[in-house]
Formats: C-alpha cells, sequence, structure tokens
C-alpha cells in the first residue's frame, strides 16, 4: 500500500495505492494518519481509485482520518470506491455514515458545497 498526500488549494487529497489489509505495515498508516492530522486541513479528500480491496485494516485507517477530520468541524469524503470496496462500505454500514463521491470532480464538489452551506449558517 502506499499514500500520497496532495494539497490542492484548502483540500487535502489522499491517494491511496495497492490493498489496505491486515499485515501491511501499520506504522507506515499510523505516520501517514499523524500527517494529516499534523496538516490541520479541515477539508479531507480520500481517493480509493486504485484501491483493489480494503479489509479491517483500511477500514480502520478511513475512520481514524474521518474522525480526526470532522471532530475538528471539517468535512471528509471518499471518493472512487471501486464495487468491492464499497460492499465493504455497506456491510460495516460505515456507507451510511461517511460520504462517498464517485470520482474526484464530485469530491470535491461535494467539499466546496458543505463549506458553502456551512459559511450560510
Amino acid at each position: 500500500m502506499v499514500i500520497e498526500c496532495e494539497r490542492k488549494d484548502d483540500i487535502c487529497i489522499l491517494r491511496m495505492k495497492g490493498r489496505f489489509v491486515t499485515g501491511g505495515d501499520t506504522a507506515y498508516l499510523r505516520s501517514k494518519a499523524d500527517e494529516v492530522k499534523a496538516s490541520g486541513c479541515l477539508k479531507v479528500m480520500m481517493d480509493f481509485r486504485e484501491v483493489p480491496y480494503a479489509d479491517s485494516t483500511g477500514i480502520a485507517f478511513i475512520i481514524g482520518i474521518y474522525t480526526s477530520v470532522t471532530n475538528l468541524g471539517g468535512r471528509f469524503v471518499l471518493a472512487g470506491p471501486n464495487r468491492r470496496v464499497h460492499e465493504v462500505l455497506d456491510l460495516t454500514r460505515l456507507s451510511s455514515v461517511i460520504p462517498i463521491a464517485a470520482d474526484e470532480p464530485a469530491a470535491v464538489a461535494f467539499l466546496h458545497s458543505a463549506a458553502r452551506s456551512a459559511q450560510q449558517d
């Protein structure tokens, strides 16, 4: 698994690549999670287009990032999960909690619209 962190304007994009499975490098995942938390970014998109499968390790990583961002009042969206990953999210009922977008443009639009509605409140 590889996680690339990129910043586009006010959005932190985590580009995930490879299988997120038990036995993966937990120290690596922890360091990437710490990197996101330290960035202070309040809009986070996790790009899952290149993730063919995720088990409890991947789910735990998603939940950790989602929780850390939303606890600070930020917004999070998961972009482009394939059918198999989406099924895991459905089985764990995370798809009813975590926003999911079909692709990156839809995810960016979601993050911008969420910010606009927060400003109007």
